[in-house]
């Protein structure tokens, strides 16, 4: 029999994901980064008081903020491609690779529990923010990318962690090709194709794993929620605008330092869950 959800838990639930997005999207322009990396921890922190289980929890905040990043990442990566900031030689090398990362990423993320999911999302969060951190804009190891299977396995590890964490491509992309040699902006334009080869194989496997699943929320398509997608994706748009316009009034470095600290916090929140 038909299960008729309760209103005032879907307008609550709306609510908060149009919230969400809000949130990510000053966020996205005032600090230059992906969504994802800003979504999935609000969801984690929001969905207990929706009371979905927690066997799906993570599950579901990972494939929402994937199926989110699909029509954001294009955008982005049109808007890079015209602008001629893209790296489209090194797009060409990476993206066999980015993909099958993608495939095992995500494969092995929809059959572990939620608690692995979040020590994964943590652990590379918080190393994201100490390279921030404790590095400056123009930090790097090297001239340029290592080639053969080292560049390969580059790509294969973009992919896999993206796909596990729920994040397009600039959170571990951007850092990795800045510290190989490339322009911050032309690894910011590059980085952001990796989004669409990340979200759209990813998002395919959340949807499928999770199909049918009696703990979702409603209106979900497997791991994916619809009411999350449908919101989430206008609301950070609108709000993308005003973080970009309090960014111009921000030093650059205080800004990495800035989204640094916000990292640290969500990693050893995220972390701190697991042992209490």
């Amino acid at each position: 029999m038909f299960h008729i959800p309760d209103p005032t838990y879907v307008a609550l639930l709306a609510v908060a994901m149009a919230g969400t997005g809000l949130f990510s999207g000053v966020l996205a322009g005032l600090l230059g980064v992906g969504g994802g990396i800003v979504i999935v921890p609000v969801l984690f922190n929001i969905f207990p008081f929706f009371d979905i289980a927690p066997a799906v929890m993570m599950h579901l905040a990972v494939g929402t903020s994937l199926a989110t990043i699909i029509p954001t990442s294009i955008i982005s990566a049109r808007n890079h491609y015209r602008k001629g900031a893209m790296d489209v030689g090194l797009l060409r090398a990476l993206w066999p690779s980015i993909v099958a990362g993608v495939v095992a990423g995500t494969v092995l993320a929809v059959m572990v529990r939620g608690p692995v999911l979040s020590a994964v999302f943590g652990v590379i969060a918080l190393l994201v923010a100490l390279n921030m951190g404790f590095t400056g804009v123009d930090f790097k190891l090297r001239d340029s990318l290592p080639g053969g299977a080292a560049r390969q396995g580059i790509g294969g590890f973009i992919g896999a962690i993206s796909a596990m964490m729920g994040i397009g491509g600039g959170t571990v992309g951007v850092p990795i090709l800045s510290a190989f040699g490339l322009q911050i902006r032309q690894a910011v334009a590059t980085a952001s194709a990796f989004g669409i080869i990340i979200s759209i194989p990813a998002t395919v496997g959340f949807v499928y794993s999770g199909w049918g699943n009696p703990l979702l929320p409603p209106f979900s398509l497997g791991y994916a929620n619809l009411i999350g997608f449908a919101l989430i994706v206008p609301s950070s748009i609108i709000a993308t605008p005003w973080g970009v316009k309090l960014a111009h009034t921000i030093p650059p470095l205080w800004l990495k330092r800035a989204f640094a600290v916000f990292l640290a916090i969500t990693a050893v929140r995220m972390l701190g869950s697991l042992v209490l």
